[in-house]
C-alpha cells in the first residue's frame, strides 16, 4: 500500500469532524487520572453543598406535592462528622466492589489457565475466510466477558490473521478493535461489566426508590440480539468501507519483520482436548442450574411467589458467572497441564485480584463521590428539576433517549472508563429518567450504547494506546489521527445501527431489555 492512496494521514485531506476529534483529544488530554477526578469532585460537592444550603436549594417532591427536598451541606459539623464515620462503609458497602471482584476470580482461573485465548483462536481460525470478518467481530464481542484478553490476545491475531490471509491486518486489526472496543457492552454472556454497571445503577436508583434492586442479567435480552447488530455491521464496515480505503498492503511500511507472521500455529490436539472436556463441564453446569430454575419446585426461584423474577437465581447471578469460568478453566487447565492442582488454581485467582489495584482505589474514591452526593439530595433536587424541564420541553417520549445516548457517548471521549463515567452521570440521569417514567434497565441499556460506540476514537479508552502500538507494527508512520479516523465509520454507523435496534426492541416490539426487566417506571 502506498502513502499516496491513504488519505487517512493525509492532513489536508481532513474534514471538520476529524478536526474536532483532533481537539476533543487535546483537550481529553488535559484531564487529569480519573481518580484524582473523582477526588476532586468529592471536594467540589462538599463546597457546593454548603453554597446550595445557605441560598436554600429546594425541590419538592413529586411523589407526595407537599414535601420539600432541601439541599444538605456537608460543610458543618454534623457533615464532617458523617464523612469520616462513613468513609470506610462507604468503600466497603459499594455494589459494584463485591459483584466485580467474585466474578473476576472465576475469569481469573479461565484467562490463566488458556481457555479464553485458545477459544478465541480456534473460533477465528476455523472460520471459513468468506466469514472470517464476521467471525473477528463476534470474536471480539465475546471477549468482553474478559475484555483485557480481547485487547491484548485478539487484536493483534486478527492483525496477523488479515496478513497471513494476504489482506490488509490493519483491517483486521480495526475488525477486532470495533468488536471489542465499540461493541463493549454486547455479549451472549453476562460478563464482569453487567456487575458493575447495575450496581452503580442501583444506586442511583435507590435516590428515587431506596427498595429499587437492579440484577447483573438487567440489560442480558438485548446485549444477546446487540451482538448479531454489532457483529454484522462491523463486518460489513471493516469490509465496505475500511479495507477499500486502505488498499493494498505494502510489507515495505511495517515497523517490524513480518517473515513469521505469514503462518499461525493451529490449536494443538491437547488444546483441542482441552477445549472439549471445558464444553463437557460447561454442560453438565448448565444441566445442575437449570434443575434448580426450570422445574416449579426449583430451589433457586421465589420461595414465595415461585417465579424467576425477583429470585435467588437472579440476585446471585456473580456467583453462576463465577462457577462458569472457574469449573471449565480449571477442566481445561488439567487438560493441557497449565494447571494441576488447587494452588495452581490459587494462584490464577490472586494474579486476577493482583491486577485490580486500580480499580480498588478508583472504588474508592467514587463511592465517597456517590455516597457524598446522595446525602446532599443533590441527585434528587436535579431529578426533580431535570424532569420538570424535560415535561416543560415535551421531552418525555422515546425520543429522548437518543440524545440521551448522544451526551452518554460524548462524555465517553474525555472520560473513556465505563464505570467511572456511570459513576459520575448515573446519579443525574437515572433519577431524572425515572420520575420521567422510565425504568433504570432500560436506562442503563440506553447509557450502554453510547458508552460503547466512542471507545474506538478516543485515546482517553485505556488501551487506546496499546491498540497504536500493534498498527504501529504494520503501519511505521502511523499516528493517533490515522487510527481515529480509521475507526470513525464504526463509531458513527454502530451508533445509528445499536439505537435503531434499541428503539425496535423496547418501543416498538416492547420486548424486555433483560429476565423481567421493566420498560416504564412509575414513581
Amino acid at each position: 500500500m502506498q502513502s499516496s492512496n491513504n488519505s487517512y494521514d493525509d492532513t489536508s485531506k481532513r474534514g471538520w469532524f476529524t478536526r474536532f476529534l483532533d481537539g476533543v483529544e487535546w483537550l481529553g488530554n488535559l484531564l487529569p487520572h480519573p481518580i484524582t477526578l473523582f477526588a476532586m469532585f468529592c471536594v467540589f460537592i462538599i463546597i457546593a453543598s454548603g453554597i446550595a444550603a445557605y441560598f436554600g436549594v429546594s425541590a419538592i417532591d413529586p411523589r407526595d406535592g407537599e414535601t420539600v427536598i432541601e439541599a444538605v451541606s456537608l460543610m458543618t459539623a454534623e457533615g464532617v462528622q458523617k464523612m469520616v464515620t462513613n468513609l470506610v462503609t462507604n468503600f466497603t458497602g459499594f455494589t459494584p466492589l463485591g459483584t466485580v471482584l467474585v466474578a473476576l476470580l472465576g475469569v481469573g482461573v479461565a484467562e490463566r489457565s488458556g481457555l479464553i485465548s485458545a477459544a478465541m483462536r480456534g473460533l477465528v481460525m476455523k472460520a471459513p475466510p468468506q466469514l472470517i470478518t464476521v467471525t473477528v467481530v463476534f470474536a471480539g464481542v465475546i471477549s468482553n466477558t474478559a475484555s483485557e484478553l480481547g485487547y491484548v490476545v485478539l487484536v493483534p491475531l486478527a492483525a496477523m490473521i488479515f496478513y497471513g490471509l494476504g489482506r490488509h491486518p490493519l483491517a483486521g486489526l480495526a475488525a477486532a478493535f470495533a468488536g471489542v472496543s465499540a461493541g463493549y457492552s454486547a455479549n451472549l454472556l453476562i460478563g464482569t461489566v453487567d456487575p458493575l454497571l447495575s450496581g452503580i445503577t442501583a444506586e442511583a436508583a435507590r435516590i428515587i426508590d431506596p427498595e429499587y434492586s437492579v440484577g447483573a442479567e438487567a440489560n442480558w435480552y438485548f446485549m444477546m440480539v446487540s451482538t448479531f447488530l454489532i457483529a454484522i455491521l462491523g463486518a460489513l464496515i471493516t469490509d465496505k468501507i475500511v479495507e477499500p480505503k486502505l488498499g493494498k498492503y505494502n510489507d515495505e511500511e511495517a515497523s517490524i519483520d513480518l517473515s513469521d507472521q505469514s503462518s499461525m500455529d493451529p490449536l494443538s490436539k491437547q488444546e483441542k482436548k482441552g477445549l472439549i472436556y471445558a464444553g463437557i463441564s460447561v454442560l453438565i453446569i448448565s444441566a445442575i442450574l437449570a434443575l434448580t430454575v426450570v422445574p416449579e419446585w426449583g430451589i433457586l426461584r421465589h420461595p414465595e411467589t415461585g417465579e424467576v423474577k425477583g429470585s435467588p437465581f437472579l440476585k446471585g447471578v456473580v456467583v453462576y458467572i463465577f462457577f462458569f469460568f472457574a469449573i471449565p478453566g480449571f477442566v481445561y487447565g488439567r487438560a493441557v497441564e497449565t494447571m494441576k492442582n488447587d494452588r495452581d488454581v490459587i494462584d490464577a485467582m490472586s494474579h486476577s485480584m493482583s491486577t485490580m489495584g486500580m480499580y480498588i482505589v478508583l472504588v474508592f474514591f467514587a463511592a465517597q463521590f456517590v455516597n457524598f452526593f446522595k446525602w446532599t439530595n443533590f441527585g434528587t433536587i436535579f431529578a426533580i428539576n431535570g424532569a420538570e424541564f424535560l415535561t416543560n420541553m415535551g421531552l418525555t417520549g422515546p425520543l429522548l433517549f437518543v440524545f440521551f445516548i448522544m451526551i452518554c457517548g460524548f462524555v465517553n471521549l474525555m472520560l473513556g472508563s465505563a464505570s467511572a463515567q456511570w459513576a459520575i452521570t448515573a446519579p443525574i440521569f437515572v433519577p431524572m429518567l425515572m420520575l420521567v417514567g422510565y425504568a433504570p434497565e432500560v436506562i442503563q441499556a440506553a447509557y450502554r450504547i453510547g458508552d460503547s460506540v466512542t471507545n474506538v476514537i478516543t485515546p482517553m479508552m485505556s488501551y487506546f494506546g496499546l491498540i497504536l502500538a500493534v498498527a504501529a507494527r504494520y503501519k511505521k508512520d502511523l499516528g493517533i489521527g490515522t487510527l481515529i479516523a480509521m475507526m470513525l465509520p464504526y463509531s458513527i454507523i454502530f451508533f445509528i445501527g445499536w439505537t435503531i435496534l434499541f428503539f425496535i426492541w423496547v418501543f416498538a416490539l416492547g420486548m424486555p431489555v433483560g429476565p423481567e426487566a421493566p420498560t416504564y417506571y412509575t414513581p
